[in-house]
């Protein structure tokens, strides 16, 4: 039986890298964009879009139409990842029902794999910077941010459904980097403000951070090989913001990080720069829940991923070197920025 793929949120960074692989194989793709989005070149020319909000059940009609032919693969990316300090219902409006409306009609139309992405922010810090893996359970009340707690709730409603009878594996990547994000994602802004001079100060915090190739090759590979029902860690390993931006000085014409900014100093100015942003409608490099997040345990093990998903990620030296080629191509990096090596 031919095989068909359903990729939700594919005008994200997570869902172009998806579909980047996906052109590449004989199966058919349907990519879920929003009703605004602009289709760039950027996707594969084999790929059928269909506009729709994962919010709005009845606009997903016709993406699931005329499936009982097929085996039929959903990929559910469309998420909305924020760093901001207030509650955002439109967050929780995508994260949660968004994922929920995905789910039932998956379940309704009996496709045979749903992959749902979450977070490792879905699950539980741990103390004293105890290995982070996979759990059974979600608890909202245990994690911080917003961000987390939609991720928990919806993983949990993933899980229900699979007792339900839906085949669905769930997803958690770290931070993700790399190349291919045309929009405005956190961390390609962090590249993007530093290769451009205008971030001369680092922080003395950092987290684990994923290519967003890798985590699509992990997407793909769960599709045959994950099991039913189980949740997969797709990180890489803990990095320091000094020495991402370090890391760049060593292969191209920027200068070391001299200054590391006192975290009290960034956590007492943070709301601000989330006011700064906002005026420059750019998303927020320091929010009071992202330095949070630079603080917190990201001790996660991929060891499960590795052993069932045959999951290995790359240096992160390739993976920046890929995401500042890819930057100054569409005109996000200025084109003083030389390589060195």
């Amino acid at each position: 039986m031919e095989r068909l793929y359903i990729v939700t949120g594919a005008n994200g960074h997570l869902g172009t890298a998806l579909l980047k692989l996906l052109d590449n194989t004989k199966s058919k793709v349907r990519a879920l964009v929003l009703k605004n989005d602009i289709i760039h070149e950027k996707h594969g020319k084999n790929i059928e879009f269909y506009y729709g909000d994962v919010t709005r059940k009845d606009s997903l009609n016709d993406l699931f139409a005329g499936i009982d032919n097929y085996e039929t693969i959903v990929i559910h990316c469309a998420g909305i990842v924020s760093i901001t300090s207030k509650f955002d219902n439109n967050v929780f409006n995508v994260n949660v029902n968004g994922t929920k409306n995905i789910a039932d009609l998956s379940l309704i139309n009996k496709v045979k794999r749903m992959i749902y992405i979450s977070s490792v922010h879905a699950i539980e810090e741990l103390k004293n910077e105890e290995t982070i893996k996979e759990v059974t359970r979600f608890n909202p009340d245990k994690v911080t941010g917003l961000y987390a707690k939609t991720k928990a709730i919806a993983s949990n409603y993933i899980l229900d459904k699979v007792n339900e009878g839906l085949d669905a594996v769930i997803i958690h990547p770290s931070g993700i980097f790399g190349p291919y994000d045309y929009g405005r994602s956190h961390s390609s802004q962090f590249l993007i403000d530093y290769a451009n001079g205008d971030l001369r100060v680092s922080l003395n915090g950092g987290y684990d951070f994923v290519d967003v190739r890798d985590v699509a090759n992990g997407i793909l590979s769960a599709v045959d090989n994950g099991k039913k029902g189980e949740c997969y860690i797709l990180s890489n390993n803990f990095f320091k913001v000094k020495d991402l931006m370090n890391l760049i000085s060593t292969f191209t014409n920027k200068k070391p990080i001299k200054y590391i900014l006192p975290m009290w100093i960034a956590k007492l100015t943070a709301p601000l720069s989330e006011i700064y942003y906002k005026i420059k409608k750019q998303p927020p490099l320091f929010t009071t829940y992202s330095l949070y997040t630079l603080t917190s345990n990201a001790k996660f093990s991929h060891e499960k991923a590795t052993k069932t998903l045959n999951y290995y990620p790359r240096k992160m030296a390739e993976t920046l070197k890929d995401t500042i080629l890819f930057m100054k191509s569409i005109g996000k990096i200025k084109k003083d920025l030389v390589f060195t090596k």
